[in-house]
């Protein structure tokens, strides 16, 4: 096998690789077995006969008897040539091509000959004229084929057939022929330049199969394909095998080897070819600093990417903005917003200008970190200096504005894009997307008639939004109405968009409904998603119909689809509000055996169950659990086990938890508060419950119906009139507006203390409120009015109960019919029955 030669003079050629069968039956070829070395003779002065097998075979005679005389065989052919009718025969070409490479003196003649020869049409086919060269440097004793042969691949490619030059290598590798390295590397860098990069590659693996790598200009040109054509990965293993063999490494070329590693990107590997490279000598550019840099930053390795920092100013490189910027996105990605703005002063102290992208990171971060004074005082700081904000940077500070100050700061930003023209589709969706998650519906239909009106076309996202928003408050009719008339402004429905239709119908209790738009979707060609099977068991689990939802996923699951913890979550919770706890803990533990790891949802929801199932001590094995493993624990899971002690009146576990809570730096919530509230009341320690009140007060915790109710109940049980008084008004000055629960406690409470005029107005008041009182609260009302002995009241009392459908109880009965009462056995006693 032959190598790659580094200069230009020939090498030896191997004589058993071409089969000449073919060439040897034609007339004209003359064999140096069967015949000697042609005499050295004049060429003629008379006209030859053109074209003929003698003239070719005369010509060649001419040319082989000046062997030793290029100069002259050169000129013999040009007087020749000149000949009128004259025809240059391959072989003619061949032999005077080889004469012309014997000698260094014309090699020039022998390079303009090819070019000449190979820019014409004339010309046989690459492989042809290979085979030919080879066939007369075999005849005739020429040394020259391999240099021959490497000259007339630059002649294809400065004639632009870089094909024909393929198909010219390509044979000479057949017939282990090899050009020297300068003119493989001139056919390659042809290759990459016109993007014929997987050819490039393809040849290249040819040459390295068969034990020549070529040098380093030949990697570095393969290295440069590989990146062009985004293979980094591949550049890399060109590199590391090109090393193991032998071939040594310039600067340049560790410069682009190191770039390809940083594409991939492998910091660490790249960071071992920097350290390599100035071990030998050689001091990185800027820009190899820059390309490590960024591959570091890309993996989170801040603390190698400061250390080039300071490593490439110690060789004499100043920080440019790139460098700055990308340490500054580092920083941002890892959430550290100070060093961030540390780089971003660094810029400035140094008098390096910043740009949008400079600015659009650390205003991104700010935004993300909710420093949202410093991100408001950067983009007043870009626009001073001229720097005119794009959507990227506005739609950062808008969704920063949303997320930690208000609707009023986005919108005015917001406005601000609509007058700069810079208010595109994203811009408007986040926006949308916001007030619709908000159930600010009113406001996102009014920006929606903005954007129409603003040119701005709506997409698919945007009309999701509309209809989250309204299934959100509930008005399926409008949400239906939005996904017809996405579907006639030509818009396909997603996956999401028929799974946002569902859960809404779902919400509303309407299952029929939602099946069918499952049904639509998949009749749509839409495959349900993790996520639109996770609303379809939720909702059939909302709606109590857990056992439906259990069947259906075992259809799913043979379809291989996975359940994911929100699913056994669903299902476990409807089983635990179904009161079937066994059936819930079964799907707890085949949750676990399926690898399914428990969250403090799932917890939270068994604990919950056991509770009301009067289960404590199956529950706190829960809790216990959920410990041991790590979990950490929410107010929600405090909440729940809080008030399952709160309802066995067991206060003193209950007040443990509730410190437990805070020592943990949770804060209670209204749920927590309202469930100590109502476990003191009921052990009627009324000035506990009212110290937690005060409490909830005093940190800004609202209260809800449930915490008003229970107080309320237990001041009146206690025959504080005014403070009962005083709450309920304060409820009612909140909007909250009282059920039928907090009506009972107080014309129950009332009527106890003998306020009957004012137990008959709340009933009254129910009336208004379109409630129908209960038998309960009629039950009070006549006992009240019998404890005054006014019995005409308790009549009409139990006339309008009746009137009203309700059948009085055994309490009523008994009062109404006991032999305490004198001259009443008119009363009718069917109407207790």
């Amino acid at each position: 096998m032959k190598s790659f030669h580094s200069s230009p003079v020939p090498s030896l050629r191997c004589f058993h690789l071409l089969n000449l069968k073919f060439i040897s039956s034609l007339p004209h070829f003359l064999h140096p077995q069967s015949e000697p070395p042609p005499p050295e003779i004049d060429f003629p002065a008379n006209p030859i006969s053109q074209g003929s097998d003698s003239t070719q075979t005369q010509m060649l005679n001419t040319l082989l008897g000046h062997k030793s005389d290029p100069s002259s065989a050169l000129k013999l052919f040009k007087q020749a040539e000149r000949k009128p009718g004259f025809v240059k025969g391959v072989d003619t070409i061949a032999v005077l091509l080889h004469i012309l490479m014997g000698f260094p003196e014309t090699f020039g003649h022998a390079k303009t000959l090819l070019n000449q020869y190979v820019s014409g049409d004339s010309g046989p086919a690459p492989t042809v004229f290979v085979d030919r060269l080879v066939d007369c440097a075999k005849r005739f004793d020429f040394e020259s084929e391999s240099l021959v042969l490497s000259y007339l691949l630059n002649s294809y490619v400065r004639a632009n057939r870089i094909r024909d030059a393929v198909v010219c290598l390509n044979r000479m590798i057949e017939l282990e022929i090899y050009p020297s390295v300068e003119y493989l590397n001139i056919v390659l860098t042809a290759l990459v330049r016109g993007n014929m990069l997987g050819e490039a590659r393809e040849l290249y693996d040819k040459m390295v199969d068969r034990g020549v790598g070529g040098d380093c200009a030949t990697l570095h040109v393969m290295i440069r394909a590989c990146i062009k054509e985004g293979k980094p990965d591949v550049a890399e293993e060109y590199f590391r095998k090109a090393r193991a063999g032998g071939i040594a490494a310039d600067a340049a070329l560790y410069d682009v080897a190191i770039r390809a590693v940083c594409k991939t990107p492998d910091s660490r590997l790249a960071l071992l070819l920097l350290n390599e490279m100035r071990e030998l000598g050689w001091v990185p550019s800027g820009g190899t600093f820059t390309t490590v840099i960024g591959a570091c930053v890309k993996q989170g390795n801040m603390v190698d990417a400061l250390r080039l920092k300071d490593e490439m100013v110690s060789c004499g490189k100043s920080i440019d903005l790139v460098v700055a910027t990308t340490l500054m996105k580092g920083y941002c990605v890892k959430g550290n917003l100070e060093g961030s703005l540390d780089v971003f002063n660094m810029i400035m102290e140094d008098g390096l200008i910043p740009n949008k992208i400079t600015y659009a990171i650390v205003i991104g971060c700010c935004c993300k970190n909710g420093n949202m004074e410093k991100a408001h005082e950067l983009y007043t700081q870009m626009k001073q200096m001229g720097i005119l904000p794009d959507v990227f940077i506005v739609n950062h500070l808008v969704r920063g504005f949303l997320k930690y100050r208000s609707l009023e700061d986005a919108s005015k930003l917001f406005d601000e894009a609509v007058d700069y023209g810079i208010a595109n589709i994203f811009l408007y969706n986040n926006l949308l997307s916001w007030l619709c998650r908000e159930g600010k519906v009113s406001e996102a239909r009014n920006l929606w008639d903005k954007m129409m009106c603003n040119g701005v076309v709506p997409n698919a996202v945007s009309y999701n939004n509309m209809m989250h928003g309204y299934c959100r408050i509930g008005d399926m009719d409008r949400a239906n109405s939005e996904f017809l008339e996405m579907t006639e402004m030509g818009l396909e429905p997603t996956v999401f968009t028929y799974s946002i239709l569902m859960k809404g119908y779902f919400q509303k209790g309407n299952t029929e409904r939602a099946f069918n738009v499952f049904d639509d979707m998949v009749d749509a060609k839409k495959t349900p998603t993790g996520h639109t099977i996770s609303i379809v068991i939720d909702g059939l689990c909302k709606v109590g119909r857990t056992s439906e939802a259990i069947d259906l996923l075992k259809k799913f699951l043979e379809r291989d689809f996975i359940p994911g913890c929100m699913i056994y979550n669903s299902i476990i919770d409807g089983f635990t509000k179904e009161g079937a706890m066994n059936s819930a803990l079964i799907v707890y533990r085949e949750m676990c055996e399926a690898g399914v790891t428990p969250t403090v949802v799932t917890y939270t929801s068994l604990i919950n169950g056991l509770c009301k199932t009067n289960k404590i001590d199956r529950a706190l094995e829960i809790w216990h659990e959920m410990k041991c493993k790590g979990i950490k624990l929410d107010v929600t899971a405090y909440s729940v086990l809080i008030d399952g002690f709160c309802k066995r009146r067991d206060m003193r576990s209950a007040c443990e938890l509730f410190s437990e809570l805070l020592d943990v730096g949770l804060s209670p919530n209204t749920a927590v508060y309202s469930s100590m509230i109502y476990g003191f009341r009921n052990v009627n320690n009324m000035e506990a419950a009212l110290g937690l009140h005060k409490k909830m007060v005093n940190e800004g915790i609202p209260c809800d119906l449930k915490t008003y109710t229970t107080l309320i109940d237990g001041l009146l049980k206690e025959g504080d009139l005014q403070f009962a008084s005083d709450l309920y008004s304060e409820m009612l000055s909140k909007g909250i507006i009282p059920d039928i629960n907090t009506y009972t406690v107080l014309i129950n409470g009332l009527s106890s203390k003998q306020q009957l005029e004012k137990a008959r107005k709340n009933l009254e008041d129910m009336d208004r409120r379109g409630m129908t009182a209960s038998v309960h609260i009629y039950s009070a009302l006549i006992v009240g009015h019998f404890k005054e002995g006014n019995l005409q009241e308790s009549f009409r009392l139990h006339d309008e109960m009746l009137d009203k459908g309700l059948v009085p109880d055994d309490i009523t009965c008994d009062i109404l019919l006991n032999g305490k009462f004198k001259g009443t056995s008119a009363l009718p006693r069917t109407s207790c029955a």
